[in-house]
């Protein structure tokens, strides 16, 4: 690989990792709105089981980023990224953890109460979510390259979603777990929300398949990658 094909592959993966941070940064801000994925309240067997956070939105993008990363440039670039993600959001919530200390102005548009009931808990939201996120992500990773040195770089529909569904199913049930016992949300809701929740990101998981299979096309094709082949960058 010539200097000039790895300094844009350098560049495509700082793109990829600003991405991804902030799509993981962004849905622990939001998380606290809740909506139906599909159109109904109506409770099946006494659960609504179609409510889900706002902040579950992002999540799928930050997975595929993972997966495109881990099939191109390899499980520690896949690492070292979501750790970067985690170390964003806890900085993130430092500068949230300031702003809800220092006072609101008379006529400013958003008063003190108005903040900290929106980012009141983000301290504890971001706690729960970082803890099942990074425990979810390297789980992700791990099953990835599994599948991937088990199948000799073939079948990249089987350790994207077999990787996925795995890791989403930890991430949703710790979350939700953590968000319970800390007074975030009821335990009657627990199990509506881990059936919505795993339920919908095992769908958009589905769905974006075939845009990991194009990015890795797409990579391939400009770096003349062969199956199994990773780019090595600095």
């Amino acid at each position: 690989m010539t200097l000039r094909d790895k300094a844009l592959a350098h560049r495509i993966y700082l793109v990829l990792g600003i991405l991804f941070v902030t799509s993981l940064v962004v849905s622990n801000l939001i998380f606290k709105k809740f909506f139906y994925f599909y159109p109904t309240e109506t409770p099946v067997l006494g659960v609504k089981l179609f409510e889900v956070s706002v902040g579950i939105l992002p999540y799928p993008i930050t997975f595929l980023i993972t997966d495109l990363i881990s099939e191109i440039y390899g499980k520690q670039k896949a690492n070292e990224v979501v750790i970067g993600g985690v170390i964003a959001s806890f900085f993130a919530m430092g500068i949230i953890y300031v702003a809800a200390i220092v006072p609101a102005t008379d006529w400013s548009p958003v008063s003190d109460g108005m903040f900290n009931n929106v980012f009141g808990s983000t301290g504890v939201a971001v706690l729960a979510s970082m803890l099942a996120y990074l425990f979810a992500q390297f789980i992700d990773i791990q099953i990835y390259h599994y599948w991937k040195h088990l199948t000799k770089g073939k079948h990249l529909w089987l350790r994207n979603n077999c990787s996925t569904f795995l890791s989403q199913l930890v991430d949703t049930a710790t979350v939700l777990v953590l968000l319970c016992l800390f007074g975030e949300i009821s335990w009657e809701l627990f199990t509506g929300l881990l059936v919505a929740g795993v339920a919908f990101k095992i769908i958009i998981a589905a769905v974006d398949t075939p845009f990991l299979y194009l990015g890795v096309f797409l990579f391939r094709k400009r770096f003349k990658l062969g199956v199994n082949e990773e780019i090595q960058i600095d």
